[in-house]
C-alpha cells in the first residue's frame, strides 16, 4: 500500500512540474512581450514571481522526489537539498509582500507613485527579495533552535550528523530541525509576512472603497482599475495560504510529537506545489494585461498570423509609397481624394 501511494505521488508530482513550467514560462513570455514591465513596476514583482514558480517545477519537485528517500549524500549535502524548498518558498513570501507594498503605494500616494516607484527600483527590490530569500532559507537549521546551554554547541548538527552516517538515505524529517521549520520558517517568516500582506490589502480595499464614492470621473476610473487589479493578487495571496498552510500545519502536529499518516503527508506536499502551478491560471482569468499577451502568443506563434499581417502591412505601405504614375500604368483609376488627403497631411 505503501509502495501505491508512493507511484501515485511520485506520477502527481511529475505532472504538476510539467504545469508549472509550461505555465509559468508563459507567464514570463507574456509579461515581457506586453512591456508592462516597463510602464508598470507590479508586473516586475508577477514576473519575477512567476520564475520562483517557474524554479518549483524545475528544481524544487525533483529536489522533493529525491529527498523523499530515493537518494544517498552526505548529511550536509542533503541538508543543501532540503533547503531549496526552503528558499523558494521564502521568495514567494517576500514577492507577495512585495507587490502588497507597491499597491500600497499606488492608492496611497497616487500622484508620487511613478516618480518613486520606477522600474529600476522595482528590480532593485526584486533582487533583494531573492537575496533574503537565500539567506533565511540557507541558514543552516542544524545550528538553530538547539540547545541553550554553551556546553552542547555542536547542537542539532552533531545530533543529527551522529545518526545520519555519510553517505546515508536523505530524507527531509531526519535533517530538518522541526523547531526550524515551525518557529522560524512558518511562525517568523511565512504567517508573520502573510498577516502583514492581508493587512496591506484590508487598507488597499478600505481606501479604495473611500475614494470610490467620490464624483470625480477619472479618480474612479483609476480607483476601479486598481482594485480590479488587487483583487486579482489577493486571489494570489490567498491560494498561497492554502495551499501552503496544510504542510506547515503537518510540521506543526510533528513538532507537537504526533505522527501523520504518510498519505496526509503527501497530499500537503502536493497542494504546496501545486500552488507554483495555479498562478498562471489566475493571471490568465484576471489580469487584462496578459490575457492580451496570452492572445498575441497564440495568435502570432501558434496560428502564425503575426508574420502574414506584417507581410499584408509591409505591401500596403509600399503600394501607398508608390508613384501616382505606376498605379495609373497598372490600370487602376486614379484616387484622387486619397492623394489630396496624403498631400494634405
Amino acid at each position: 500500500m505503501a509502495g501505491r501511494a508512493e507511484l501515485v505521488y511520485t506520477a502527481l508530482e511529475v505532472l504538476i512540474a510539467v504545469a508549472c513550467c509550461l505555465g509559468n514560462v508563459l507567464v514570463v513570455w507574456a509579461v515581457w512581450l506586453c512591456g508592462a514591465t516597463r510602464r508598470q513596476p507590479t508586473f516586475c514583482f508577477i514576473a519575477s514571481l512567476a520564475v520562483a514558480d517557474f524554479l518549483v517545477g524545475a528544481v524544487a519537485i525533483p529536489v522533493a522526489i529525491l529527498v523523499d528517500g530515493r537518494v544517498s549524500t552526505s548529511f550536509h549535502a542533503c541538508v543543501a537539498l532540503c533547503s531549496v524548498v526552503v528558499v523558494l518558498t521564502q521568495a514567494s513570501v517576500h514577492l507577495l509582500l512585495a507587490i502588497a507594498l507597491d499597491r500600497f503605494l499606488r492608492v496611497y500616494i497616487p500622484l508620487r507613485y511613478k516618480k518613486l516607484v520606477t522600474p529600476r527600483r522595482s528590480w532593485c527590490v526584486v533582487v533583494g527579495c531573492w537575496l533574503a530569500a537565500c539567506l533565511l532559507g540557507s541558514l543552516p537549521p542544524y545550528t538553530s533552535f538547539t540547545s541553550t546551554s554553551p556546553s552542547s554547541s555542536t547542537s542539532l548538527s552533531s545530533s543529527n550528523s551522529s545518526t545520519f552516517s555519510s553517505p546515508s538515505v536523505c530524507q527531509f524529517v531526519a535533517v530538518m530541525s522541526m523547531s526550524y521549520m515551525v518557529l522560524f520558517n512558518f511562525v517568523s517568516c511565512i504567517l508573520l509576512p502573510m498577516l502583514g500582506t492581508a493587512a496591506l490589502y484590508a487598507y488597499i480595499f478600505r481606501r479604495i472603497s473611500r475614494q470610490l464614492r467620490r464624483r470625480d470621473a477619472v479618480s474612479r476610473h483609476y480607483y476601479r482599475r486598481e482594485r480590479s487589479l488587487a483583487r486579482s493578487l489577493v486571489l494570489v495571496l490567498a491560494l498561497f495560504a492554502v495551499c501552503w498552510l496544510p504542510i506547515h500545519l503537518v510540521n506543526v502536529a510533528v513538532y507537537c510529537g504526533s505522527e501523520p499518516p504518510q498519505g496526509l503527508i503527501y497530499l500537503g506536499i502536493l497542494l504546496s506545489h501545486a500552488n507554483s502551478a495555479v498562478n498562471p491560471v489566475v493571471y490568465t482569468f484576471k489580469v487584462p494585461k496578459i490575457q492580451k499577451a496570452y492572445a498575441e502568443i497564440w495568435r502570432r506563434y501558434v496560428l502564425g498570423c503575426g508574420r502574414q499581417e506584417h507581410s499584408d502591412s509591409s505591401l500596403e505601405n509600399t503600394m501607398n509609397a508608390m508613384p501616382f504614375s505606376y498605379t495609373v500604368k497598372r490600370g487602376k483609376p486614379p484616387n484622387t481624394e486619397s492623394s489630396d488627403s496624403r498631400l494634405t497631411d
